[in-house]
């Protein structure tokens, strides 16, 4: 038997401009320390989280479904001065904000 896997949804958005600060500096500050600094991480990070800040104040709470938002509209960013791709920018979001929660990224349990 399959075992459902539950949501993980944020707390409503108190301070959109504080959030989107804040997944700025982690964001870009992961991009930086996992390859080569680059100038373009700077472009990453600002870009990813004007696209969350809209998603929280357009009310979307479910980690889930801000991840999908994410890895889809960066589709249209141009990675090509970058090592990274709109799926690991995606699953770093995912993996900052679960840590900011306290939740295993691992294994989803506090």
């Amino acid at each position: 038997m399959t075992e459902i896997i539950s949501s993980i949804t944020l707390p409503p958005v108190v301070n959109a401009d504080e959030e989107g600060q804040w997944l700025y500096h982690a964001l870009h500050q992961w991009l930086d320390q996992e390859f080569l600094p680059e100038l373009i991480n700077t472009t990453i990070a600002k870009r990813t989280s004007q696209v969350y800040v809209r998603q929280r104040l357009e009310g979307e709470n479910d980690l889930g479904a801000l991840v999908i938002a994410i890895l889809t509209e960066m589709r249209g960013f141009d990675f090509s001065k970058s090592f990274y791709s709109e799926f690991a920018v995606a699953n770093a979001v995912s993996e900052l904000l679960l840590a900011s929660l306290g939740i295993d990224q691992c294994c989803g349990q506090p």
